[in-house]
């Protein structure tokens, strides 16, 4: 035979035969297994919104209503749960990288579905912080590291359109959760409503992750993307992975760290409050709650396009696009009193936390690779603690003042500070080593 060989579909997995160790649930086994991963990492996404900020802002009212708890009261849940995620983190993210994301996160789902059914039945404000921190701390923690990892891990060159992938469906969620959690306090209550939630996290966490959840693909005599063995070695040669203790020597990590850590004291917070912000100025309940999914549609819809552009520029001005978006989007919630306002803040908010949902997943993987990732990934994210006093600070402000004025424009000059330390994060070079390229084909810069 002469010439070339034809190249083979990044997507297709060598052989018709079954591949030891992957579950024959797999419809194709010529398909490649990556897309497993990621569907399982969207389902996931979807099914965890109910313990996050968007979706429970629509509670916030009701519960108030009936047990007459402040404002500070229920950002104090959020803050816990928060505060749960970010101290585990550094555990969970050596137990993915030892034992794989199957058992972590299969795990985590059973959590988030037994917290919701006990948020169902809260009297007392104890019992609503025990069990939104369990479940939250479980979706920070457990679902997002796990997830993140497996995906970052199966796939190398197509990493940033499989990450918004998997993204999208945490948008989708919040685009279609408030709206059906909002339909069932229509017909029965907030308590139903939780227990609805308890039982999409079983059907969309816990199932799929059991059967599905495999942790990287050599241990199955596979590549990521799919490719061929040799293209695979090729590339992989080029990716320079970091231990953590290598990693904690560089001045860029601390500048990721104190990016990272902006993250969810600004977006963690506005998410929260975001609902009951525009009911406190005079939106309906209805036009308020559309915001939100205003929000989450242009997010969802973002994604994409973002995951395309940084696998062609570096991560890093992805997120500093992020931090200009956020800056604007702070200053324009600061003085929205309108429609009109809040859904032009709802665009650019959605734009901000699109790229949010791919630069957050990517910055560790493409300045120290992927072979400790989950060790430096929880690592990373247990600093996150700083950030969960976001959502209590927002509580604390608005139940003084009486308005969340003063506190977005206080986050706003957090997305400032945000922007300046990803700037001058340069990512590193280990001495003697070439020119090499992350994950999204771009050239690492010497420090």
């Amino acid at each position: 035979m002469t010439g070339k060989a034809k190249a083979r579909p990044k997507t297709e997995q060598r052989g018709s035969a079954p591949v030891p160790g992957l579950p024959r649930l797999w419809p194709s086994h010529r398909l490649y297994y990556g897309l497993a991963i990621v569907a399982v990492g969207f389902a996931a996404s979807f099914a965890e919104v109910p313990v996050n900020g968007p979706v429970i802002g629509v509670f916030i009212t009701p519960i108030q209503d009936e047990l007459g708890w402040s404002r500070f009261t229920l950002a104090l849940g959020f803050t816990v749960g928060s505060t749960a995620g970010a101290l585990s983190s550094a555990v969970v993210g050596r137990l993915v990288d030892r034992y794989g994301p199957r058992v972590v996160v299969t795990i985590a789902g059973v959590l988030i579905a037994c917290a919701l059914v006990g948020l169902s039945a809260i009297q007392e404000p104890w019992q609503f912080w025990a069990f939104f921190g369990l479940g939250r701390g479980s979706a920070i923690a457990g679902v997002g590291i796990g997830t993140s990892v497996a995906v970052g891990k199966w796939y190398f060159r197509q990493r940033g359109r499989m990450t918004a992938i998997k993204a999208i469906g945490h948008r989708i969620g919040q685009v279609v959760l408030p709206l059906v959690t909002v339909a069932v306090m229509a017909v029965s209550s907030w308590r139903t409503a939780f227990l609805a939630g308890a039982g999409i996290a079983a059907v969309l966490i816990v199932l799929p992750a059991a059967f599905l959840l495999r942790r990287q693909p050599e241990d199955f005599g596979l590549a990521p993307d799919g490719a061929e063995q040799e293209q695979a070695r090729r590339e992989s040669g080029r990716e320079v992975s970091w231990t953590l203790q290598e990693a904690r020597r560089t001045r860029s990590f601390w500048l990721v760290v104190a990016f990272i850590v902006g993250g969810p004291f600004v977006l963690g917070a506005t998410n929260f409050h975001m609902v009951a912000n525009f009911q406190d100025r005079g939106l309906s309940d209805a036009l308020s709650v559309s915001v939100l999914s205003v929000f989450a549609a242009v997010s969802a819809l973002s994604l994409l396009p973002i995951g395309l552009l940084v696998e062609r520029i570096h991560v890093r001005h992805g997120a500093m696009m992020m931090s200009v978006l956020l800056v604007a989007a702070m200053a324009l919630l600061s003085v929205a009193d309108t429609y009109p306002q809040a859904l032009a803040f709802a665009v650019l908010f959605g734009i901000a936390t699109g790229f949010r949902g791919i630069v957050d997943s990517l910055l560790v993987v493409s300045y120290f690779g992927r072979e400790s990732l989950g060790t430096i990934r929880g690592f990373v994210r247990a600093f996150t603690i700083i950030g969960t006093i976001g959502p209590l600070f927002a509580g604390y402000t608005r139940d003084v003042s009486g308005s969340y004025t003063t506190t977005f424009l206080f986050f706003a000059a957090v997305a400032v500070l945000m922007f300046t330390a990803i700037f001058f994060a340069t990512p590193p070079r280990k001495p003697g080593e070439d020119a090499a390229v992350d994950g999204t084909g771009a050239t690492r810069e010497a420090v």
